[in-house]
């Protein structure tokens, strides 16, 4: 998997992180953790792994994405949490899917058959299904999980999309804008494990404001 960068953000994750990326040693692909360079515990428990560091110039989830993709170089990208909520063992599943149908991105669900999750809590389950909704009636979106980011795609259609989100609410910019540019895209069942540490980074209520919001703003954007 030459051709597959993993972008990783990270922040706050010194306990989880070494043992995500412990479990991504036999994946043969290029590693990039984004974070913030003061973010001294995390970049320390790192520090005896083969992967490359970006720092955030700003803050936010999104930041870290998009600073992650336009950093990317191989032929397809793949948004991979430092949580240890994502398994490893679908990611070849999902590029060879990917390259099979010659589709622009691939994006994982926890809502379709032979899927779950082990980490969602019942605000976030509703609020997914009403943003995915949302997707589907306005955007005519097929995936079953927009705000889920577990995500592989093309990286040259990516850095075209002109992603401008800080914060949660890329979850929804990224398919919104690949659709609008009629970009291809498929719907994978997955599985979320519990994350290993930490808490989540998401505020329910704040996060899906901004993100009911950013869809508002993108429905009357050409």
């Amino acid at each position: 998997m030459k051709n597959l960068t993993l972008l990783i953000p990270a922040k706050n994750e010194p306990e989880s992180l070494p043992s995500v990326l412990n479990e991504l040693k036999n994946i043969n692909c290029e590693k990039k953790i984004i974070l913030k360079e003061d973010d001294v515990e995390t970049i320390n428990s790192i520090k005896n792994f083969d992967v490359n560091i970006i720092y955030q110039k700003n803050f936010g989830y999104g930041d870290a994405l998009i600073t992650g993709i336009n950093n990317t170089t191989t032929k397809y990208f793949c948004i991979f949490n430092a949580d240890g909520s994502f398994n490893p063992s679908e990611i070849n599943g999902f590029l060879k899917l990917l390259e099979e149908n010659d589709t622009d991105f691939l994006f994982a669900s926890r809502y379709q058959n032979n899927s779950g999750s082990e980490d969602d809590t019942f605000i976030t389950f509703i609020g997914n299904k009403i943003f995915s909704l949302i997707g589907k009636i306005f955007f005519k979106l097929t995936i079953t999980d927009i705000l889920y980011t577990f995500v592989i795609g093309k990286t040259e259609k990516a850095q075209i999309l002109n992603l401008k989100k800080k914060d949660f609410s890329f979850c929804v910019e990224l398919p919104i804008k690949a659709k609008k540019k009629s970009f291809s895209m498929i719907s994978v069942s997955s599985y979320e494990r519990k994350r290993i540490a930490g808490t989540k980074k998401v505020s329910e209520f704040k996060d899906g404001f901004l993100i009911l919001k950013h869809m508002i703003v993108l429905f009357f954007q050409k």
